[in-house]
């Protein structure tokens, strides 16, 4: 079978069906499934779907969802469609369908249709009504509660509604009057009738309908009643022509229900669901409840907060679509549920911007210094390189005079052995620049050093070929007159523990909600207190044009990105996007 599958597969790459040379995933189960499907003729094209439910905004575990779906079929010369499955009006909004788009695009990806689950209630309600006439379907009464309690565990059998068994002219009946807006709310359900003894608890007579007098953000007010989810996607799956629905792990105990309603509604087009594992990130949440938790309850600054995993909330901080993409890429296509450290997904941003981003100088916790031997009202410009690792990137003047700003961390009054940035009597290059040496301190009050007195060398001109004594510290600075004042907003994880609690389902995630058995566990408590630091310091002169999503690098901090809802021109705000450094490294390829 594995030659057989090689030949497969070789055939395709000369028949450049398979772009070896730019293939957008690594090899995969996935990938050879679907390559086994068009080398029997199983399947003619491949198609996929994104279909996010508009609920909430996307986050990175949805980055890698939309990755493995229009890439597998770009790959294969296929095409993959964004559908929303809006069947739940009661958590849904326009809000949401708008932001799904704008993220979908970010990262590079363009849909061949866009569809909604809404628009085909019709055909799903008809599909309904042909499970009830065919004895597969019944109206039941019970509670919510009541079908909780009656669906048995894992180890019991469940127990059969006491109206299981009504005749199908009562069930239609019945389901007529649910849509005709008759009954209310919770009074009646349609349910699958399938067997409540079955060892998967999830084939033991699912709700397929319930009832919702809401408006919907796309049918206003025609339904009164809608699918579940899990009954409504497999007939989207079918009604679109997908060939390989993909999704995360956690359905994969739904897959024989998925199956049994493309079956029992008799299907034209017969999608098959095949699962990988999600991506879990150490210290993130990604359940779109806790994060919308989050919102509501202003833990954060809104869903695009730069501290939220979410995929406007990364943007906003300046992480790039290049490095999400190469990141996921990194990860893989597996049916693992591994943990993936956090500072794996740093690493690939900074390994974009390091060849992107200008290098320059701000700083963060200002000192003033003043250069008593500088001719005072002298401004002279010096030449910096924009990014030492990129020449194409050129040169830029920077100015210099009689007064600076330093970083306080950059000078002690008593400092520690090995210490080699300024303290008194110490000498230190300042970047691009002169020597400078420390004379003299001004405290107030307290005895806090408030500005230092240094005289420099004007022989030891950056760039002038000086080479005399040498010295062992370089820091950096911005000079005091042409100084644009910032804002820097620095950033820890949200999440203080490694490993914050499991993911929960529920019906926000796609799942019958009677079919959660753990209870929620609150995650506030694990939340970092130091996941926001601001400060207030100083940036170069010509920072005062940056505009919003600008990336820079400075000297020493890290990678910043201004930000694009309280940044203004002339006050630029300043994400940092990562830090300069990191222990992380990739594993050795083998």
């Amino acid at each position: 079978m594995k030659l057989i599958l090689q030949a497969i597969v070789a055939n395709l790459y000369n028949e450049r069906l398979i772009d070896v040379e730019n293939a957008k995933t690594p090899p995969n189960f996935i990938k050879n499934i679907m390559t086994e499907d068009l080398g029997s003729g199983k399947t003619k094209q491949v198609v996929t779907r994104f279909p996010p439910e508009p609920n909430g905004y996307l986050h990175i575990g949805h980055a890698r969802a939309i990755w493995i779906n229009f890439s597998l079929a770009d790959e294969f010369g296929g095409r993959t469609h964004l559908r929303f499955d809006d069947t739940n009006p009661l958590k849904e909004d326009v809000e949401y369908v708008n932001s799904i788009k704008e993220d979908v695009k970010w990262l590079g990806y363009d849909w061949e249709s866009l569809f909604f689950a809404s628009d085909y209630f019709e055909e799903i309600y008809n599909r309904a009504e042909k499970l009830i006439g065919k004895g597969k379907a019944y109206v039941d009464d019970l509670s919510a509660a009541e079908i909780r309690e009656m669906r048995g565990t894992l180890t019991e059998p469940g127990k059969n509604s006491p109206y299981r068994d009504r005749s199908v002219q009562e069930n239609l009946e019945l389901f007529r009057k649910m849509r005709s807006g008759e009954l209310k709310d919770g009074e009646k359900v349609l349910r699958a009738k399938i067997d409540m003894a079955s060892p998967n608890i999830n084939l033991r007579d699912p709700v397929i309908y319930r009832i919702a007098h809401a408006s919907h953000h796309n049918t206003g007010d025609k339904w009164c009643i809608y699918p579940m989810y899990t009954f409504a996607h497999p007939l989207e799956d079918a009604i679109e022509g997908v060939t390989h629905s993909l999704c995360s792990l956690e359905f994969e105990d739904q897959r024989p229900f998925y199956d049994w309603v493309v079956a029992e509604c008799e299907m034209a087009a017969t999608p098959r669901q095949y699962e990988f594992g999600r991506l879990n990130l150490a210290q993130t949440v990604t359940s779109k409840r806790k994060l919308k938790l989050l919102v509501d309850e202003k833990h954060v600054d809104g869903w695009d907060d730069p501290r939220m995993p979410t995929i406007s909330g990364l943007r906003r901080r300046g992480f790039t679509p290049e490095a999400i993409r190469n990141f996921i890429y990194e990860t893989g296509i597996s049916r693992s549920q591994g943990l993936v450290e956090l500072q794996m997904l740093e690493h690939f941003v900074r390994e974009d911007l390091k060849l992107k981003a200008p290098r320059t100088m701000a700083v963060v916790q200002p000192l003033k210094v003043v250069i008593t031997n500088y001719p005072e009202g002298k401004v002279e410009w010096l030449e910096a390189e924009n990014n030492s690792e990129n020449p194409e990137m050129g040169n830029r003047q920077i100015p210099f005079s009689r007064e600076i700003y330093i970083e306080q961390d950059d000078f002690m009054e008593n400092p520690p052995n090995k210490y080699f940035r300024l303290f008194p009597g110490n000498e230190v290059r300042l970047k691009n620049a002169y020597f400078i040496k420390c004379n003299e301190m001004i405290k107030d009050a307290d005895g806090k050093v408030i500005e230092i007195h240094c005289t420099y060398d004007p022989e030891t001109k950056s760039g002038s070929g000086f080479t005399g004594r040498k010295v062992k510290g370089t820091i950096h600075w911005v000079e005091a007159s042409q100084a644009v004042e910032a804002e820097f907003r620095l950033y820890e994880p949200l999440i203080s523990a490694e490993a914050p609690e499991d993911e929960l389902l529920g019906e926000e995630d796609g799942l019958d909600a009677a079919a959660v058995e753990k209870p929620a566990k609150t995650f506030l408590d694990q939340l970092n207190p130091n996941s926001l630091t601001i400060k207030r310091g100083f940036v170069e002169a010509e920072m005062k044009e940056a505009k919003p999503q600008d990336k820079f690098q400075f000297f020493r901090h890290g990678y910043f990105n201004v930000d694009t809802k309280y940044s203004k021109p002339g006050a630029p705000v300043f994400n940092q996007v990562v830090s300069l450094k990191s222990s992380f490294q990739l594993p050795a390829a083998e």
